[in-house]
């Protein structure tokens, strides 16, 4: 792998940004534990001024430009489950994993379920964006995840007034699903009554039999992992989770989600997560996840 910081990259940098890497500072004061990403203190752009002695204004401007890169060169990651390494090797493990704590079933590998992320009420496209579930305007994403803690594939934004078979629908991942094979059977993932039952998406029983009844509480135990994951982007990136000051057209706040998404990953592949820990599957390392990216 090339080194992270090429002659051009430090080229680029000084041209948009005014600086260098070589000059960079890091802060003490700004040093953070990997276990606290969030300072009261510095909620804002406008309170970062003085840590960085740059006007919001740069500030907002290398945080976009940032956020442009990592999803320009990384966000093909969360967009397929082809060619992933970590992923087409990884499928018996996942499934026997998640049997193993308890599970109907032997061929699930993991798990999809759609997310409600409130916005700001919209100038436009009021009706469309307005979540009835939820109560409030909105953009909606569906994921998929692995008991590795991993977010395996991400669609979305799509309008918040989607259900989430529509999702399905418009993602095109059920033919990616139905090429995935666990032990000479077809794999499936697990989700909520929302979703078809197909081979390749397995969901609980209507009106169960006693039997349905103890299947469906088994795969519930195992599903939850799917919410941990969620909770992690919010949890990590509190300010996706102020809605308040999302403002669709005004700001890139589909792209924020995603590429948070895909920072989560990276933090998981460092720390592990809730998930990891349940399943007892460790994740790839993070040279292994970002093995597509190219420094040039």
């Amino acid at each position: 792998m090339a080194a992270p910081w090429t002659s051009k990259r430090k080229l680029i940098c000084a041209q948009i940004f005014d600086f260098d890497v070589e000059t960079t500072l890091v802060f003490e004061n700004y040093k953070r534990r990997r276990d606290s990403t969030y300072d009261p203190d510095y909620g804002k752009l406008c309170d970062l001024e003085e840590v960085f002695d740059r006007p919001s204004c740069n500030l907002s401007q290398i945080f976009t430009t940032t956020l442009d890169v990592i999803y320009e060169n990384n966000g093909h990651i969360l967009q397929s489950l082809r060619d992933q390494e970590w992923l087409t090797d990884g499928y018996e493990l996942f499934a026997a994993a998640i049997q193993a704590k308890g599970a109907a079933l032997a061929n699930c590998w993991g798990f999809i379920d759609g997310t409600v992320r409130p916005m700001c009420r919209p100038q436009e496209g009021q009706q469309v964006c307005y979540n009835g579930h939820k109560r409030t305007h909105a953009l909606k994403y569906q994921s998929i995840t692995a008991p590795n803690g991993l977010i395996a594939n991400m669609f979305g934004p799509v309008e918040g007034s989607r259900h989430d078979s529509a999702l399905l629908r418009m993602s095109g991942i059920i033919l990616e699903l139905s090429e995935i094979q666990i032990n000479g059977e077809q794999g499936c993932i697990y989700g909520d009554p929302a979703y078809p039952l197909r081979p390749e998406i397995q969901v609980p029983f209507r009106n169960p039999t006693p039997d349905q009844q103890m299947f469906n509480a088994s795969m519930s135990a195992v599903r939850i992992s799917v919410e941990w994951t969620f909770g992690k982007i919010v949890e990590n990136f509190a300010f996706l989770d102020y809605k308040k000051n999302h403002k669709l057209c005004l700001q890139p706040i589909g792209k924020m989600y995603l590429v948070a998404a895909l920072l989560v990953n990276c933090h998981t592949c460092l720390y592990g997560s809730e998930t990891t820990d349940f399943f007892h599957i460790d994740p790839p390392s993070l040279e292994e996840y970002l093995q597509y990216y190219d420094y040039e």
